[in-house]
């Protein structure tokens, strides 16, 4: 992908130097809260392999999220298309992230998001960007929000790829921004 620049962020395809981060946000406990899992190296190799390729060959991913001024890889935010169906249309793709608890509270991920809410729209031509999070996980939903995202109450949903061993993290709560009201945002 064509690296995309904001004030303070690039937002570019993996690099070698960032697997050990990759890593670090996908075992600590804290970024990880509202998920069923933690990864050892082995799958978290695994999944950084992954987005190495997949990013390449669709312009878009999870993109690895650098604070231009240091260099520093602080985590991912990107799009990715919903890998499994209801309540969601064929197709639909989804605006995520996942950062370094060190780097929470500045920002990053609304500024991120944004841009990748432009380039979906303007670039991909998407008609809608959808998001998803466990129902309690309000850091999520507030970026959500401040974003210009708003729930779907009608599509909240038990995620499907979450173990019934882990009942309390099955709801997700559904938000959505069509390109219409982007551009509304815009005026």
């Amino acid at each position: 992908m064509k690296p995309i620049r904001t004030q303070r962020l690039i937002l570019r395809n993996w690099e070698e130097r960032d697997r050990g981060l990759f890593f670090r946000i996908n075992s600590d406990d804290r970024v990880m809260e509202f998920f069923p899992f933690r990864r050892d190296r082995a799958q978290a190799d695994a999944v950084f392999d992954t987005l190495c390729s997949g990013i390449d060959t669709r312009g878009y991913g999870l993109a690895a999220t650098e604070i231009a001024a240091t260099g520093d890889c602080i985590g991912f935010v990107g799009l990715c298309p919903v890998e499994f169906g209801s309540p969601f249309a064929d197709g639909s793709v989804e605006i995520c992230w996942r950062l370094a608890p060190e780097f929470w509270s500045n920002g990053y991920v609304t500024e991120a998001a944004k841009a990748w809410l432009r380039f979906g729209f303007e670039q991909l031509r998407l008609s809608e960007i959808v998001s998803f999070a466990v129902w309690n996980n309000r850091r999520s939903t507030a970026v959500m929000e401040r974003i210009g995202m708003r729930r779907d109450p009608a599509l909240d949903f038990d995620h499907p790829n979450v173990p019934d061993t882990h009942p309390a993290l099955k709801p997700h709560v559904v938000y959505r921004l069509s390109a219409e009201d982007w551009r509304k945002t815009l005026l």
